[in-house]
């Protein structure tokens, strides 16, 4: 049903961009809406997971991932204290298929936006939306500073403050996990191997890997906090109170730090999944609108998961589109091959952070416990979430 039929999606963001692609290479006449200015230089390091990458190289776009990205070959947990290894996880020795990347969001965006207009998607910047309404004959956008407009079909690529989600009922208060994150970039000399470290202490850890070739170093820190008040990602604070947070972890991590003059500053939060994913107008069975990516089912970042997520959405909402002959059967086929599967990573990522945060003497017992486990069984550590990074959307949904 995707010959000619035309497409709005709200946000030029990695999961708006790629349905974007996964749509208009099926047959759509796509246009994306942006309140940016331009796909600028935003944001920091993100890592694109083997099953975010099947998703790439299906589109067309394995070439240029390997290009900006730096292939990764390690995983390693270390004691932040002490500065000792405690669990290395080579993803090299599990395969080549099993091997992700690290890549500056700026990047991956620039990547996906440049696919887009090949594709012949219209990608309009500067527009704000400020209602959605799902009518009886089917979705209306009002952008501000223009009437409002009827559209076909309206994805919902737009976050976790969707429009498009408030208008299907959805909208959840969030609650605050009692976790706040700093990210940064920090300049690096381009000689270390790509590695994601993950340096671990009680109620805090860091998680960092190179960028761009080893010239720049992306940089997470988490910390448990009792209180926060905003959900934003636009917040500076100053570097002393990141260090100050730190000040015990090992010369590596604290060197690190010291670089970070100004970094962001985020409360984490965590939102329901979506009840409901898509919808069809009463009077007009044609027209619609579909939730895809953190509009659906935002996440925590403990298993780096958002942005992968929301590739392999773009990717099957598209697929079904195009398979099914009414719009009511392929959004229902949408969400039952993704509801599932992103519900359960969304669970999981909540629980992932308990490990790294762990005090005495429990923290101890299980950093013995996970260099037990590895020596007499190798591998199964690394093999706990081979559900998520061996699916293949491209094939199975």
């Amino acid at each position: 049903m995707l010959i000619g039929q035309e497409v709005t999606v709200l946000g030029a963001g990695i999961g708006g961009l790629a349905a974007a692609i996964a749509l208009a290479r099926r047959g759509a006449s796509v246009e994306v809406l942006e309140q940016a200015a331009e796909l600028g230089e935003v944001g920091a390091g993100i890592q694109i997971s083997p099953n975010g990458a099947r998703v790439l190289g299906a589109l067309g776009l394995g070439p240029e991932l390997s290009r900006i990205g730096l292939q990764a070959e390690a995983v390693e947990l270390r004691d932040g204290l002490a500065g000792r290894t405690i669990l290395r996880i080579g993803l090299a020795e599990r395969g080549p298929e099993m091997r992700g990347w690290f890549l500056h969001r700026a990047d991956l965006v620039g990547m996906l936006g440049a696919a887009a207009a090949a594709a012949g998607v219209r990608i309009r910047f500067g527009r704000r939306i400020e209602e959605v309404v799902l009518a009886d004959d089917g979705p209306h956008l009002r952008e501000a500073g223009a009437a409002p407009r009827r559209v076909a079909l309206l994805v919902g690529a737009d976050g976790i403050h969707s429009w498009l989600r408030v208008a299907m009922g959805g909208a959840a208060k969030p609650f605050f996990t009692g976790a706040i994150a700093w990210r940064a970039t920090i300049p690096a000399g381009g000689a270390e191997p790509p590695v994601a470290e993950i340096h671990a202490g009680p109620r805090r850890h860091v998680v960092s890997y190179p960028l761009r070739g080893g010239s720049l170093r992306n940089i997470v820190a988490v910390e448990t906090r009792t209180r926060w008040v905003e959900e934003s990602w636009s917040l500076r604070e100053d570097g002393l109170a990141l260090r100050a947070g730190f000040a015990d972890f090992g010369p590596r991590v604290r060197g690190w730090l010291d670089q970070a003059a100004e970094p962001w500053l985020w409360g984490l939060f965590r939102h329901p999944v979506a009840q409901r994913w898509g919808w069809v107008a009463p009077a007009a069975p044609t027209r619609g609108a579909v939730l895809i990516g953190d509009a659906a089912h935002p996440t925590l970042p403990f298993l780096a998961q958002g942005a992968n997520m929301a590739l392999e959405d773009g990717f099957v909402l598209a697929r079904a589109l195009a398979d099914q002959d009414a719009l009511d059967a392929a959004l229902m086929v949408y969400e039952g091959a993704r509801a599932p599967r992103c519900r359960r990573i969304v669970d999981a990522s909540g629980r992932a952070a308990r490990l790294y945060h762990l005090g005495p003497p429990v923290r101890d017992l299980a950093h013995l416990a996970i260099r037990a486990a590895n020596a007499l069984a190798p591998g199964l550590v690394a093999r706990r979430y081979d559900w998520i990074h061996r699916h293949d959307a491209t094939r199975q949904g």
